[in-house]
């Protein structure tokens, strides 16, 4: 990643907006994950793998890319997910020649 990209990694601020916008108490995860997981991935104490996210988005009725998504989204502009997604799409182009 260019060092002139300023990179804002929230995961715990993107779950709970993402928990508060579904309604869902840290208890609706209990089929993938104990409430006090889901409590210390919040305060930022632990990360989890991506198969957990996975597991995490499915509860959250979401692709888990737009949970990486609101992570890595500037707050700063309206328009920071389109751009992120159009830097992630000239990447995968460069780096999966014939990828669409």
């Amino acid at each position: 990643m260019s060092s002139k990209r300023r990179v804002t990694n929230n995961l715990p601020r993107a779950m709970k907006a993402i928990r508060d916008v579904r309604a869902l108490s840290q208890e609706d995860f209990s089929l993938v994950s104990s409430r006090t997981y889901m409590s210390t991935v919040e305060r930022g104490l632990k990360s989890p793998t991506l198969g957990k996210l996975e597991q995490i988005a499915s509860v959250m009725q979401i692709h888990p890319l737009t949970l990486l998504a609101l992570t890595y989204a500037s707050s700063a502009s309206p328009n920071a997910a389109a751009e992120m997604f159009d830097i992630v799409q000239r990447d995968v182009e460069k780096l999966w020649p014939g990828a669409d």
